[in-house]
């Protein structure tokens, strides 16, 4: 008898606090998205950067929705990697990991745009000064290992697409990576890609929206079966198989 639960999630999105997130992308906003859409679990991805995960933690207890901690990564290599973590102080002990890899740029904002950072009441207390569209100096093999030393999970993004992606990048996954899934495109074609990269069929594929537009936040058709709905739940189903494969 299977005693998990199976939920629906979306384990990608940015807020405002990308430089390339739409000024509605706020936490409050996200949140109240992903209640309409039916999502059990978000999980907030902001590039190199995690300051707007606590204001959306903290809303998503009082609407009832699970909001995960992470970051989307840029490695060494210009590879995206989504970083998950249980809870929000693990995930400052990554970013202040991070920040000792990102190179020390000012954000031209007139050109990448405007890195907002949000209290819960969806207020805007503040705005990030370096630049976060750039790639650190950490190797993806690297980050793998530190997000697991912080007790998180990382994986490739959008394996799918034609740029910041592993695929295109390495020309194959990780070596010796461990999980089961890769993470896709919500308009992945799963037939053209697992033709261009067979080693795909070994894989579940699991649909996150990287969305960076409040429309683009996923409706209920992404699934994994958790034993308890939490960011730790989320996390050990991830690493131990609970990925529902994409259709």
């Amino acid at each position: 008898m299977n005693d998990k639960l199976k939920i629906a999630v979306d384990l990608h999105i940015h807020t405002a606090l990308s430089p390339c997130g739409d000024s509605e992308m706020t936490p409050g906003n996200i949140v109240g998205m992903a209640v309409v859409n039916g999502l059990s679990a978000i999980a907030i991805t902001d590039h190199n950067i995690s300051y707007n995960a606590q204001a959306a933690v903290e809303i998503g207890k009082e609407l009832g929705i699970v909001v995960i901690p992470g970051m989307e990564l840029e490695t060494a290599e210009q590879i995206h990697v989504v970083c998950l973590f249980p809870d929000c102080d693990k995930l400052a002990k990554f970013q202040n990991a991070i920040d000792n890899v990102l190179p020390n740029i000012p954000n031209k904002k007139e050109i990448f745009g405007s890195q907002l950072i949000y209290n819960s009441d969806d207020e805007i207390v503040g705005e990030h000064e370096g630049m976060l569209l750039v790639s650190t100096t950490i190797t993806i093999d690297d980050a793998l290992l530190l997000a697991e030393k912080f007790g998180g999970i990382a994986y490739p993004a959008h394996v799918d697409r034609d740029s910041y992606s592993v695929l295109t990048t390495l020309g194959t996954l990780p070596y010796d990576y461990k999980y089961d899934f890769v993470e896709i495109s919500c308009v992945c074609d799963i037939e053209e890609i697992c033709n261009r990269y067979p080693e795909l069929k070994k894989y579940k594929l699991m649909r996150a929206s990287d969305a960076h537009y409040i429309d683009k936040l996923q409706e209920a058709n992404t699934f994994i079966e958790v034993d308890t709905v939490s960011p730790h739940g989320i996390i050990e189903a991830l690493k131990n198989g609970g990925v529902i494969s994409a259709v």
